[in-house]
């Protein structure tokens, strides 16, 4: 995986959140608030997004193991509120942490919520440090903490692996 995108309201406040909670790192921006807003057919067809939306800004954030993240903050007629995992579509970001009781505290400490303490994994992907929870942005969407230094019963069964640092 290359990248996820994600639409925040606020391209600074976002990419705080990110640098504080999982180390994120700037490494350009795609288009910056003073450059003005791209609007218009192209962008709208391009994107698939309701008429009269302004593109404000783009950022492109590299996390130390994992794919980037494309920050966009976009102005528009109609903005939902972000998805959450009853809702259809892609719905939460999940992050391979080494430590998830540190890094469910710089969440809260770079203003996420905590929604529940890390608890095991189950089942198949068991295993006595293997451990998971959800949290939310500032602004609200679902963002997993995962880690799974054991190995998993799954990896009895087939010679595949899921990804681990």
């Amino acid at each position: 995986m290359d990248h996820v995108g994600i639409t925040v309201p606020d391209i600074d406040a976002a990419t705080a959140f990110f640098r504080h909670a999982l180390g994120a790192e700037v490494l350009y921006d795609t288009l910056r608030r003073e450059d003005g807003p791209t609007t218009g057919p192209s962008m709208e067809q391009g994107l698939g997004v309701p008429e009269g939306t302004q593109e404000v800004a783009i950022r492109m954030l590299r996390l130390h193991h994992g794919p980037g993240l494309e920050l966009f903050e976009f102005r528009a007629p109609r903005q939902r509120e972000p998805a959450v995992p009853s809702d259809l579509g892609w719905q939460h970001l999940a992050v391979y942490v080494e430590d998830i009781e540190a890094a469910v505290l710089r969440v809260e400490e770079a203003g996420g919520t905590r929604l529940s303490s890390p608890r095991p994994l189950p089942g198949v992907e068991a295993g006595p440090r293997n451990r998971m929870t959800y949290t939310r942005t500032p602004w609200g969407s679902t963002l997993e903490l995962i880690t799974y230094p054991d190995p998993q019963p799954y990896e009895q069964h087939t010679p595949h692996r899921r990804w681990r640092p």
